[in-house]
């Protein structure tokens, strides 16, 4: 995969500064552009060059998610913000992913990880098929069509427009929102424990603060208004 063009606007000049040196470390992320105000960034930006946002939330005169909503044409964005009450209107703008200051390597290193995860899926376009019948589904993987069982998924995992289908051995990408998936009556086995996740009730060993963790020791994070429907479950 080529190096995605970045664009950060913040009007704080340490974070700015912070954010830049973030992604100096990822080869895979290439910064073109540095706006400390949305007005600039509207100015300036030329978004067709532009695959990836990380905008600040709190600025004057245009916040963050209403330049999110002028910038639709750009691929992908992450916020990063101080504020973590704004995450679920970033994540109905369809927010690749919401990182709360100050930013943290380790932090930023799993943003980067969903974000070429996400570059990659988009360039695959697995499309989501029929199933065949019972626990079997076909996903379409370029001119190959992959039989999967529901039943060995562990988890689903929400990257925008597209979902990830984790199995203990290989994720697969279908072209298909979380939200969709889980209308579906094929994934009814499935309960959602954030935002971007829904996880498998079978595979389910432990509750903790903000995780849930898997059989097989993984773990997938669990947002504070699902946890009393998790524990009800269980």
């Amino acid at each position: 995969m080529k190096p995605l063009n970045c664009a950060i606007v913040d009007d704080d000049e340490i974070d700015r500064l912070t954010a830049v040196a973030q992604i100096r470390k990822y080869p895979e992320l290439h910064l073109t552009d540095i706006f400390s105000s949305s007005i600039q960034a509207l100015e300036k930006l030329n978004p067709q060059t532009i695959d990836l946002l990380f905008l600040d939330i709190d600025m004057p005169e245009i916040s963050g998610l209403e330049l999110r909503k002028k910038l639709t044409q750009i691929p992908a964005c992450i916020f990063i913000t101080s504020h973590a009450e704004h995450a679920v209107e970033s994540f109905e703008l369809d927010a690749l992913d919401f990182i709360v200051k100050p930013i943290k390597s380790d932090r930023f290193a799993h943003s980067v990880s969903r974000i070429t995860t996400y570059f990659e899926m988009r360039e695959k376009a697995e499309l989501f098929e029929n199933t065949i019948g019972g626990d079997t589904i076909y996903i379409k993987d370029g001119h190959e069509q992959i039989k999967i069982k529901l039943h060995e998924i562990l988890y689903l995992e929400a990257l925008k427009d597209y979902t990830l289908l984790v199995t203990e051995q290989k994720r697969h990408c279908v072209l298909s929102s979380l939200g969709n998936l889980l209308k579906d009556d094929r994934f009814n086995s499935f309960v959602r424990t954030h935002k971007s996740y829904a996880v498998q009730k079978q595979y389910i060993n432990k509750i903790s603060a903000n995780e849930l963790i898997l059989k097989d020791k993984r773990s997938v994070p669990l947002g504070r208004a699902y946890k009393e429907g998790i524990r009800e479950i269980l």
